[in-house]
């Protein structure tokens, strides 16, 4: 393994789960709220690939608040103009996943990893979440880093944004200095991105359904390591070095 190791993590899905957003939701539709959300968090996806796809890029704060509107109009529903803003504010301290708080807990005794948060999300919206979350909050001095798509204006799983985050830690774009860079993610279109360049990848399979998705064939489209919640990353990183 290298004397120190990149790890990033990315936010969204992975640090902190979108689901969470429901409960807020609940208060204005009740029963309707978890549908709303997984709505709501597809059209965020989708408004990105889109941009993306034309070439064109939006804060992710305003493709956030534009796909709330877009699952709200789809399902019938509407929030006035202080419900929505209360409902951004809330998605800056959106909850952790059960498995994050004693992952990073044992990540800050590491000295050979480096520990980076790795988003689409502008840079305001990401500190936010990270030192606003009641869960993540106390983790933050964890994260060396932030880097977000500002600089580079696209999003991913488009290649200029994980060779921002190879420039951000001091690497080169080759292959070889990108294979020593590790993505723990739980959205398979950010793992395929990252080996698509040549990094690493830990797919984060909390619900044990195992990779499934077929984009790209053979090794490049697949996880690095599958793992079950982030208290198994460390260990996978180091067992993917010691086998090469």
């Amino acid at each position: 393994m290298a004397a120190n190791t990149v790890i990033a993590f990315d936010l969204y899905g992975t640090l902190l789960s979108t689901e969470s957003i429901a409960k807020e939701l609940a208060t204005h539709f009740g029963e309707k709220a978890p549908g709303l959300a997984g709505l709501w968090r597809r059209y965020q996806l989708e408004y990105t690939w889109r941009l993306n796809s034309m070439n064109q890029y939006q804060p992710f704060s305003d493709i956030t608040r534009n796909s709330l509107d877009h699952a709200l109009a789809d399902s019938g529903l509407s929030l006035d103009e202080g419900s929505t803003s209360q409902l951004m504010k809330a998605y800056d301290s959106l909850s952790t996943f059960p498995d994050v708080s004693p992952a990073l807990e044992a990540l800050a005794d590491e000295s050979a990893f480096t520990a980076v948060v790795f988003s689409n999300g502008t840079n305001v919206m990401v500190t936010n979440s990270v030192k606003s979350s009641p869960d993540l909050g106390r983790h933050a001095h964890v994260f060396k880093d932030i880097i977000t798509v500002d600089e580079v204006k696209c999003f991913k799983p488009d290649p200029r944004v994980y060779y921002h985050l190879a420039e951000k830690m001091g690497k080169g774009k080759s292959k070889e200095a990108m294979s020593e860079l590790w993505l723990v993610s739980g959205n398979p279109f950010d793992v395929v991105g990252a080996k698509a360049v040549g990094m690493q990848a830990a797919w984060v399979d909390r619900g044990g359904v195992g990779w499934t998705d077929r984009l790209v064939q053979g090794e490049t489209g697949k996880p690095t390591a599958v793992v079950k919640g982030l208290g198994e990353v460390m260990e996978a990183v180091k067992k993917h070095s010691s086998s090469r």
